[in-house]
């Protein structure tokens, strides 16, 4: 299998035209062009995003070695630019449904959870003027609902590098699941508003958060737990006071911090409620993976609709290459962490088996669900 169209080829199996001129359709963009198609766009950003291509006249310059046709610069420059960001947006949501049946794993908590948090992608203030962001910067916000579970993000809410993180955290919510948090997504109001929605959470609290009539917990203590102390408060001060009891864990992470986090999981032991929190830094491990690896930090248009697209298609190569990676190492008796995975296919040399596995995914996605495109959504 050529290891330079791997990606392109997936994504044909995965989405069918027909899919993708739905989403088109449901936008309002109609696709007139016949050098370098909707289709065409897609390929060029996943690529993109793996071989790290520098700029637009880069990959026109590279792009038929990896089996796009031949271009003009300026042709995928514009074809970025009028395209929709939001095509590829709702295409990137659709990968993710299909691809999360197949990687669903148990991490043995009361429910799946939800980890909120965003990045930020900054470049030189003239690049793009309609978003301001510090000083001499530029910047764009990528708000990512990932899930531990699947190693996936879930949803992704895109602003301006200066839009605080709070009120977007509002639209990233889900009933279903338990969702995690740091200390920017904190507010007493919002807390007794989840109890209210039944929406179970974790979250980190601030330090500055007086704590008022404090009932200690019952639990069985332990010499190795790293939990210091489980009770529920009211949370602030007179002025600003929580009107519902919440929980507070209080545990010491990995450098003797104390980190004092609030949820409403009250049939949950203090050290799975630790154990919790800690799982927020799976997406920032999911950032420092997809900046340097998927070219994020080389935007390559200056307007929403092309940076936006260029962003979320490294998202859906990120997919891709999870899903991939799942499929092959359920194949192979080769051990590859993800990273080391990565750099392989790129690299190479494979071992046969390695080789094999990959495609035996590949092979066994298209028989088994390349005649049913229609009926994922």
């Amino acid at each position: 299998m050529n290891k330079h169209t791997t990606l392109p080829n997936l994504m044909q199996k995965l989405v069918s035209d027909e899919e993708i001129q739905l989403i088109a359709e449901a936008v309002g963009y109609r696709d007139s062009s016949r050098t370098f198609t909707l289709r065409e766009l897609i390929h060029f950003f996943l690529l993109a995003a793996m071989h790290q291509w520098k700029s637009f006249r880069h990959g026109a310059d590279v792009g038929p070695l990896y089996g796009l046709p031949r271009f003009h610069y300026s042709t995928v420059s514009k074809k970025a630019k009028e395209v929709p960001y939001d095509i590829m947006k709702r295409l990137l949501a659709l990968i993710i449904s299909k691809c999360n049946r197949q990687t669903r794993r148990s991490l043995r908590f009361p429910k799946p959870l939800r980890v909120v948090d965003s990045t930020t992608v900054t470049v030189g203030k003239n690049r793009l003027p309609w978003a301001p962001y510090h000083g001499e910067r530029a910047g764009v916000k990528l708000h990512v609902a990932y899930s531990p579970e699947s190693s996936l993000p879930a949803d992704v809410v895109e602003t301006t590098g200066l839009r605080h993180d709070g009120p977007v955290g509002e639209q990233l919510t889900n009933a279903q699941q338990v969702l995690v948090e740091d200390r920017a997504y904190f507010k007493i109001e919002r807390l007794d508003r989840f109890v209210e929605q039944h929406q179970l959470f974790v979250i980190r609290m601030k330090d500055n958060i007086e704590l008022h009539q404090k009932k200690s917990l019952n639990r069985l203590p332990s010499a190795s737990s790293s939990v210091q102390a489980d009770f529920t408060c009211q949370l602030g001060t007179k002025q600003c006071r929580s009107t519902k009891r919440h929980r507070v864990v209080i545990f010491r992470d990995a450098n003797g911090r104390d980190i004092r986090v609030v949820t409403n999981l009250f049939h949950a032991s203090a050290e799975i409620i630790a154990d919790i929190y800690q799982q927020r830094w799976t997406v920032e491990v999911f950032f420092r993976w997809v900046k340097p690896y998927l070219n994020v930090p080389t935007l390559f248009g200056t307007t929403e609709n092309a940076v936006y697209n260029q962003l979320f298609a490294a998202f859906i190569a990120y997919v891709l290459l999870r899903w991939l990676y799942d499929q092959t190492k359920k194949r192979t008796n080769v051990s590859l962490s993800f990273i080391s995975f990565v750099r392989r296919f790129f690299s190479g040399p494979f071992p046969l088996d390695w080789k094999s596995g990959m495609a035996a995914a590949l092979f066994e996605y298209a028989q088994i669900y390349g005649r049913r495109m229609s009926n994922f959504g």
